[in-house]
């Protein structure tokens, strides 16, 4: 256990390949805050949906490369610093469907050079990016694309909960954390709660994410906002407006980093800009699932 600015003092360096997990839910951005505040750079960015965290480390300077498979503000529209940077050629892009992006995590994780799939084959993809390749299957003859495995430096994945030894429950919409934890050489787990062991060995089968991969774990509240946490807070959409009026402008969008970023301590400080007013609007209503009988062994 230890404070998100020491696990990324201590854990991501300049040039990495970072991985920040999650799929529309439980999205690490008080990670990539860290990220930007500890000045963090040259990095390759990997993630199936850049979203706004990439908009925001890409605007801050932190990215050399993204490898992605859609960069968009969900619901809204563009990410505006991706694309200003892109079309200025001032970062590297390569891209792969969803479903690529998750299979060269499962090569990764599974220790393969690479994986097969059909879903590039007559798509325009391997024309731009000459990591998409084929191969004949041995079996049938037949023409199956490929892509490279991929093996984060780092991997940042945020949990409802975990206890002291990384070991995190998951539930809700799971995206591609579990391939991304054992495809990285170091991971990050942030949640919403440190709970005891006890708690995560009650229901062993939402255990995502084992605490042997883990090299830190952080205890950190709405680490995840302004994506949601399943059973914690709602996704907050107003921000995800907000933000596409933000970036539309440089010193608008300089004035955000300095006053909410580089200009707080950490996530604490984040939410109490807030107010209480915002932060109870996104607060849920208790609703538990029925229990299972798990039973024991007499």
């Amino acid at each position: 256990m230890m404070s998100l600015a020491e696990a990324v003092d201590r854990l991501v360096e300049d040039g990495d390949t970072v991985y920040l997990a999650g799929f529309t839910h439980l999205i690490p951005f008080a990670a990539g805050h860290e990220i930007i505040r500890q000045g963090k750079k040259d990095l390759t960015l990997c993630r199936a949906t850049p979203d706004l965290i990439y908009d925001q480390m890409i605007a801050a300077g932190c990215a050399r490369k993204v490898v992605f498979s859609w960069a968009g503000n969900p619901g809204v529209g563009l990410l505006r610093s991706f694309r200003k940077k892109a079309e200025a050629k001032e970062i590297e892009l390569e891209e792969y469907t969803h479903y690529g992006m998750v299979a060269r995590l499962w090569a990764g994780a599974t220790n393969l050079p690479f994986f097969p799939l059909r879903s590039n084959i007559g798509s325009d993809l391997p024309a731009h990016n000459p990591n998409i390749k084929t191969v004949t299957c041995p079996y049938t003859g037949q023409v199956l694309s490929t892509v490279p495995a991929l093996n984060p430096d780092v991997a940042v994945i945020h949990a409802q909960r975990a206890d002291a030894q990384g070991n995190a429950h998951i539930w809700g919409i799971i995206g591609e954390q579990r391939e991304a934890a054992f495809a990285a050489r170091k991971v990050i787990i942030t949640c919403e709660e440190i709970v005891s062991s006890e708690v995560i060995k009650s229901d062993p089968n939402r255990t995502l994410i084992p605490g042997f991969l883990v090299d830190a774990v952080v205890e950190e509240p709405w680490a995840a906002h302004p994506s949601y946490v399943q059973g914690y807070y709602d996704r907050d959409n107003d921000f995800y407006l907000e933000w596409d009026r933000i970036s539309r402008s440089e010193e608008d969008l300089r004035a955000w980093l300095d006053e909410w970023v580089y200009g707080v301590s950490g996530r604490r400080e984040y939410m109490a800009r807030f107010g209480a007013e915002r932060i109870l609007k996104l607060r849920v209503n208790s609703q538990y699932s029925v229990p299972i009988n798990l039973g024991s062994y007499r």
